[in-house]
């Protein structure tokens, strides 16, 4: 069965099928631009092309098709399940499992994990990532939001592009972060000058992310950073462009001799359920790597 959603821009100069992409969840943006090249959308009730400009105000009609037959396989990956209805499930991913297959990256995904635990997945979309609302980098852990069905996931999608699912971060960055409490509002884009990595950039998307210190072990910062909006490494391309790297980031940041990935752990998600309206708040202890990283700084432990 086709399902239906639409929205109202209030930005304007965006591309259409990036807007579609944003506003229906982690929609890739080749399958948004699919829909938009077989009429599925609509800018106040116009067939457009994916490249159309939209203005504040148009009103913008998805439909999404029934899906077709999928490649993705079923693959027995353990999951850490925190949370569990008949809408959702919330997984606390491990650093080192990516989100969904890619170029280069075929399966042993979270979503492969999914597809065996819960193979109705399959029936949300027609793209390699069905059900995930939102998406954590390979090598960050925490929590994640993945739908069961495609009426909780336009449900959650909608809370997301609305802000008002809360996604809070635990952080060790290099320095003394001051002050210690802020806000970091600066557009994320591809990095010009090195295509795989984002920037800040002047022609970027708008992106906040909310900080407040925990702690100063050592020469380092604990903090507690929560995004507003969900870009493209957002926390680790911001901390980066203010001068306080996170540590074990190889890529905005240098290698850390005493944590083998960044310390980016997504701790806390608050949501409401799509069934039943009710508020709820989830947490996630930080992992072994990550405490054994904070007590090193702050001088309790010499690895080993």
């Amino acid at each position: 069965m086709s399902t239906g959603l639409y929205f109202i821009v209030d930005r304007p100069g965006i591309r259409l099928d990036r807007y579609v992409s944003g506003e229906c969840g982690e929609l890739s943006r080749s399958y948004a631009r699919k829909l938009i090249d077989q009429g599925h959308v609509t800018v106040n009730g116009e067939v457009v092309k994916a490249s159309h400009k939209l203005d504040v105000g148009d009103r913008v009609d998805v439909t999404i098709p029934p899906p077709a037959p999928s490649p993705l396989a079923a693959e027995a990956i353990p999951l850490t399940i925190v949370y569990e209805d008949s809408d959702l499930l919330v997984v606390d991913k491990p650093a080192g499992l990516t989100v969904h297959p890619a170029p280069g990256h075929p399966s042993h995904t979270l979503v492969n994990a999914v597809l065996a635990y819960c193979p109705d997945i399959l029936a949300i979309d027609g793209s390699q990532r069905p059900g995930i609302v939102h998406r954590l980098d390979k090598d960050t852990s925490g929590l994640m939001l993945v739908a069961k069905n495609h009426a909780a996931h336009l449900n959650l999608s909608q809370q997301l592009s609305a802000r008002s699912i809360v996604r809070r971060y635990k952080v060790l960055v290099r320095g003394r972060l001051s002050p210690e409490r802020g806000a970091i509002e600066a557009p994320i884009g591809r990095d010009p000058r090195h295509r795989q990595r984002m920037a800040v950039v002047s022609r970027g998307r708008p992106a906040r992310t909310r900080y407040r210190v925990l702690g100063y072990p050592g020469e380092y910062t604990l903090l507690e950073a929560t995004l507003e909006t969900g870009r493209t490494h957002q926390i680790r391309v911001h901390l980066s462009a203010i001068g306080y790297p996170v540590v074990g980031d190889t890529v905005y940041g240098t290698r850390s001799p005493f944590l083998g990935r960044q310390f980016v752990h997504a701790h806390c998600l608050r949501f409401q359920l799509p069934g039943t309206g009710e508020i709820v708040e989830l947490s996630s202890e930080l992992p072994p790597d990550l405490e054994g990283a904070l007590r090193h700084v702050s001088g309790t432990e010499t690895p080993g």
